[in-house]
């Protein structure tokens, strides 16, 4: 049989394709991704004592609960939680996330101010979607947490990065390069116990973030992943419920329910919204019904605000564990944040130790902490690391950290003094 005239021969394939990789767009050069398995991978090996992934404790999710209320919803006489939801989620849990959000942020929300979406991750990317196009500016925290740090490049954003200390977000920085000319499409921030830094905004600073934003009409995009392990169970007044009109706020359940549930929401003015919605259509087109249904019950019975509160006093008991062996055993020129809530602190390394050599050393001792360089844009990260505490018990926390500052007195040769 002969060969088409419309196709050339030209060899084996082998001969024309190094490498898919060659084939990919831009956007998926990077190697960001790379580093998040790096991460996931650390957090699931046995034969290590894990301060890597920043998971909830299996033991803080009522399992009992979600099995016995799974089993109800999937023979529920209507079957909607079988079913595709609609693209902004399901009536009935839309109505239970909102009469929650009033609740626990003092503000009411109005039916189109709310989006149900597949955890955090996607409302970033809904973000990215809908507001940035190759070049505009995206002002985020420096540290930053990955995931966003990776989906703001993925769109090409030209990403400005604006360093925190221990109130949060320098917005004195920020309102000097707003003066200076910088204009965002939004601001990313991570107000409530910060991924990687353990860092909680001040209220002062809140409110002058929401001023910045109004003046220069940006979008301030709120994270709030961490907001209700606040350890006095007091959290500061989000974003949102500051300046709705200018606010997006998104949120997950990952932390406060279960990560495998892959649900959250976005909350924000309503042509915001109304734009996620439209870029939802372009990824999954709906979230789980199923996953939905099953949150809802979960909240209207009880169970879920029971176990945010326990989870809470169980993360702020080996926060304490943390700080406490952090202050016993860590040799001179290490310093960390204390955090007031959330899963993480953030350790700043003696001048001249590099993360990443420590990450592969303590590694090998049998603990594993995340080196700080994937946080950034540069290369200020080399000289810290992020410590996760969520998933080890108290006994755990106390081996680790002696496993740790082992390595760290290790110091190798041309290290600084």
């Amino acid at each position: 049989m002969s060969r088409p005239a419309a196709i050339p021969d030209i060899g084996p394939v082998a001969g024309r394709v190094t490498g898919w990789r060659d084939l990919f767009a831009e956007r998926a050069r990077g190697d960001g991704g790379d580093a998040i398995a790096e991460i996931i991978g650390l957090a699931g090996r046995a034969d290590v004592i894990s301060f890597a992934g920043g998971f909830p404790d299996p033991a803080a999710i009522d399992r009992e609960a979600l099995a016995e209320i799974s089993a109800s919803v999937s023979l529920e006489h209507d079957a909607a939680g079988l079913q595709y939801s609609p693209t902004r989620g399901l009536p009935s849990f839309r109505a239970f996330l909102g009469e929650r959000l009033e609740r626990h942020e003092g503000r009411a929300v109005a039916d189109e101010e709310l989006l149900v979406t597949s955890g955090g991750i996607e409302a970033m990317e809904l973000a990215a979607t809908v507001f940035l196009e190759p070049g505009d500016a995206v002002v985020v925290e420096a540290p930053i947490y990955l995931g966003a740090l990776m989906c703001f490049a993925s769109h090409g954003a030209r990403i400005e990065a604006i360093t925190v200390d221990d109130d949060g977000l320098d917005v004195d920085r920020l309102a000097t390069a707003l003066a200076a000319g910088l204009r965002p499409k939004f601001v990313y921030t991570n107000p409530d116990h910060q991924n990687p830094g353990g860092v909680t905004l001040s209220g002062e600073r809140r409110q002058t973030l929401v001023e910045l934003a109004a003046a220069y009409g940006f979008l301030v995009v709120e994270d709030v992943a961490y907001r209700e392990f606040t350890y006095d169970h007091h959290p500061q007044p989000s974003l949102w419920s500051l300046a709705p009109e200018v606010v997006v706020q998104i949120g997950t359940f990952s932390k406060i329910l279960s990560p495998g549930f892959r649900l959250g929401w976005a909350v924000g003015p309503s042509e915001v919204v109304d734009g996620f919605a439209w870029a939802k259509q372009l990824t999954d087109q709906c979230s789980s019904a199923f996953t939905q249904r099953v949150a809802e019950e979960v909240g209207r019975r009880g169970h879920l605000e029971r176990q945010v509160a326990d989870a809470t006093d169980l993360y702020a008991e080996r926060c304490a564990a943390m700080m406490r062996h952090l202050e016993a055993e860590m040799p001179d020129g290490v310093t960390w944040t204390r955090p007031s809530g959330g899963f993480f602190t953030w350790l700043t390394l003696p001048e001249g130790m590099d993360s990443l050599d420590v990450g592969r050393r303590c590694a090998a001792a049998g603990v594993a902490v995340v080196p700080g360089a994937p946080f950034f844009l540069d290369d200020r990260g080399r000289g810290h690391v992020r410590v996760c505490f969520s998933r080890s018990p108290v006994e755990e926390i106390e081996q680790g950290v002696r496993l740790l500052a082992d390595v760290l007195r290790q110091r190798p040769k041309g290290a600084g003094t």
